[in-house]
Formats: structure tokens, C-alpha cells, sequence
């Protein structure tokens, strides 16, 4: 199963997105999943968001393995749990997701994986676990005050992330369960389908046409949601306003 940690960072990374500084997100300014705070931890307290911006990805991995997936003891996991309990700790912290893995197969929820639990969730049933862990997951998200403002792209995010692990633990691949959301895109000049789903969800005259009232929309929403106010709508900002996971 070790040989699952690449797979399952760049499922992680692909929810995770790049830069974020969103006001309502108590995690703070985050570069692909790692906040500030995190980064600290790894690379000394002097760091600046704008180290954290620059990041590569031979920290990212480093931060990954050493911080959530060998805390977590994801090597020891069967396929597909490994990546549900790597993706919530990812999200939510070790702690909290080693919990929702314990009481998703009967053991006691210390937050501490050891080998009572491992040995539970090796004999449980992997579906049945990947499920457990998940639906306790939407619970906690959803009872969060900034669920309204995250909400919709937090549950894309793990009923997409249930599929691929139910895929994975079965042996089949992930990408013929649950395929990669496709989108556009889109900035003043553009037209099209994307372009009016932008509009609408901004309460603008959702001609489909890009110009500059959509301009000046987009980059005043982006700005009060800590987003890079650069008038581009593409993945993050797609993701903040929950039109994809």
C-alpha cells in the first residue's frame, strides 16, 4: 500500500488548488492545502505568505507524508481508505480525521491510530468505512459557521472523494467512477456557458459575454473573499463559489 502516497497526494493537491487567503477561513492564507501556519512548522517561523506562495513541490511533499499521511499510518490502511483518511486529515487534521476512521469501524476515538484500529479497519468492510468516514465528515463541515460560505465546494469535495475511494478499495480506476469536473477558464474578451454561470452566481445580467461590469463583479467578490482579485475565473475561484469540487 505504500505505493499509494503519489496517488493519493495528487488527488489531494487537485481538491487543494493554489492560493487562498480567504478572510472566513480559519485555516488563513493556504498554498495547495498548506496553510501558513503549517508551513512555519516545517521551514521555521520567519516565513512569509509570500514564501508560502512560492512553495515547491518537494516541500509540499514533504509536508504531506511527514505531517498527515505517515502521521495517520496510511501505509497501514487498505486502498481507498488510505486516501479517505489522508484527504480528512488533509482538510480537517490528523486528529480529527483519525477519529472519524475510529468510530467508522468500532474503535475508541482518541485520535491516536494504533493497532487496535488498525487491525479493525484492515477486517472491517472498506465501503462500509469509506462511507462512515465521509458522512461524519459532511456533519462536521456542515456544522461549521463557515459552511455558507464554503459549503457547496466542501461537499463536491468528499461525495467526489467517496466515489474514487470506494473505486480504489474495489481495484478499479478512480477516474472511471468519478472523472475530473471539467471547466472553463474565463476573463474579459470570453463568451460562452461558463462566463453566464459566473454572472448569475455574481447577481449580474448573465449575458454570457465577459466585459468589463463583469470585470469589476468578479474582482470586487474575489477580493472580499480573500481570493486574488485578478478579474480570471478559474479553478479557486470556481471552487469558492462551489461551482465545481
Amino acid at each position: 500500500m505504500k505505493k499509494n502516497f503519489e496517488f493519493c497526494l495528487d488527488h489531494v493537491l487537485k481538491s487543494e488548488g493554489g492560493w487562498s487567503d480567504h478572510k472566513d477561513d480559519p485555516g488563513g492564507a493556504t498554498m495547495k492545502g498548506v496553510t501558513l501556519f503549517t508551513y512555519r512548522q516545517f521551514y521555521g517561523a520567519d516565513k512569509t505568505k509570500e514564501d508560502l506562495r512560492q512553495i515547491g513541490f518537494g516541500a509540499l511533499s514533504r509536508i504531506y507524508r511527514t505531517g498527515y499521511w505517515n502521521t495517520c499510518l496510511c501505509d497501514d490502511l487498505p486502498d481507498g481508505v488510505d486516501l479517505t483518511v489522508f484527504d480528512g486529515a488533509v482538510n480537517s487534521g490528523p486528529g480529527r480525521s483519525v477519529k472519524w476512521l475510529q468510530a467508522a469501524v468500532g474503535a475508541a476515538q482518541d485520535g491516536h491510530i494504533g493497532p487496535n484500529t488498525i487491525s479493525k479497519t484492515q477486517t472491517g468492510d472498506g465501503v462500509s468505512v469509506i462511507h462512515g468516514i465521509c458522512d461524519q465528515r459532511l456533519s462536521f463541515l456542515k456544522a461549521l459557521s463557515t459552511w455558507p460560505s464554503f459549503g457547496k465546494g466542501w461537499q463536491r469535495r468528499v461525495e467526489r472523494l467517496k466515489a474514487d475511494a470506494v473505486a480504489l478499495f474495489l481495484g478499479k480506476d478512480p477516474d472511471d467512477t468519478a472523472p475530473p469536473e471539467q471547466f472553463e477558464t474565463v476573463r474579459k474578451g470570453d463568451s460562452g456557458d461558463w462566463v453566464t454561470r459566473v454572472q448569475k452566481y455574481l447577481g449580474i445580467d448573465a449575458d454570457g459575454i465577459f466585459g468589463s461590469n463583469t470585470e469589476k463583479a468578479l474582482k470586487t467578490w474575489q477580493e472580499k473573499h480573500g481570493l486574488e482579485p485578478d478579474g480570471i475565473a478559474g479553478r479557486n475561484t470556481y471552487r469558492a463559489m462551489g461551482l465545481i469540487a
